[in-house]
């Protein structure tokens, strides 16, 4: 694993059960200027998908995003934490969304 996996990994972990935050506000909070795409490449590699939230990790437009498991898998998650999902995207997003 590299540092800035480790960096993004360690970040990620602040973010708590029943809120997420998007692929640019976690990139913004690790000094990636328009970094999604690198973050969606660090959630991919991530080595302990469970025990690092990469779940929370969402899109800018509150549609889930992908998953190692699969997006019913991440519904599921993301549910069972009190994050409410309605076709795919989450509702209460200022409410649910985590700002670093």
């Amino acid at each position: 694993m590299n540092r800035l996996d480790q960096k993004v990994y360690l970040k990620l972990i602040s973010v708590p059960k029943g809120r997420v935050t998007t692929y640019g506000e976690l990139a913004k909070a690790v000094g990636l200027k328009n970094g999604q795409r690198v973050i969606g490449q660090i959630m991919n590699r991530n080595p302990f998908p469970v025990v690092i939230p990469c779940h929370r990790v969402v899109k800018s437009d509150g549609k889930m995003g992908g998953f190692f498991y699969g997006e019913n898998v991440k519904k599921k998650m993301l549910s069972n934490e009190g994050v409410k999902i309605q076709n795919g995207k989450i509702l209460d997003w200022e409410k649910t969304i985590f700002r670093f």
